[in-house]
This record gives structure tokens, C-alpha cells and sequence, in this order.
């Protein structure tokens, strides 16, 4: 019986509500423009190497959804 390839599945990164400001930046540019947009100028704030897109989105007064949807909207770019 002949041995069928598994065909390499490369999945997209995905950024999740965990990742660390400053990795997102770096590990994903293209979401600077998505955090500059909702009011999140993530990209010079020192707060950023310790805090999650969480947490720094709701210290900016965003509720669950507006950080769902931010969330699909980078996933989307990436």
C-alpha cells in the first residue's frame, strides 16, 4: 500500500490578545497603522515591552468588541 505525503500545512501567524505590544510591532509591522487607527500609539510607548494588546487597548477604553474586531482586522493584513 502506497504511502500518501502529508502536505506541509503553513499556517499564517496569528496574532492573538496576549502578544505583547512590542513583539506585535516587531514580529508584525503592518499592525501599526490598525493600533495608530484606534487610538493606540503603541509604537514609542516605553509601557509596550510589558503589556499585552489587552491590556493596552482597554487601558485606552476599549471594550471586548472593539478589540475582537481590531484583533480580525490585523489578523486579516498579516
Amino acid at each position: 500500500m502506497p504511502l500518501k505525503k502529508k502536505k506541509a500545512s503553513l499556517k499564517k501567524p496569528k496574532i492573538s490578545k496576549t502578544i505583547m505590544l512590542g513583539e506585535l510591532i516587531q514580529k508584525f509591522p503592518k499592525s501599526a497603522p490598525f493600533l495608530a487607527e484606534a487610538g493606540l500609539h503603541c509604537i514609542g510607548c516605553h509601557i509596550s515591552a510589558y503589556e499585552t494588546l489587552e491590556q493596552g487597548c482597554k487601558a485606552h477604553g476599549m471594550a471586548d468588541k472593539e478589540i475582537d474586531l481590531l484583533l480580525k482586522r490585523m489578523n486579516a493584513s498579516v
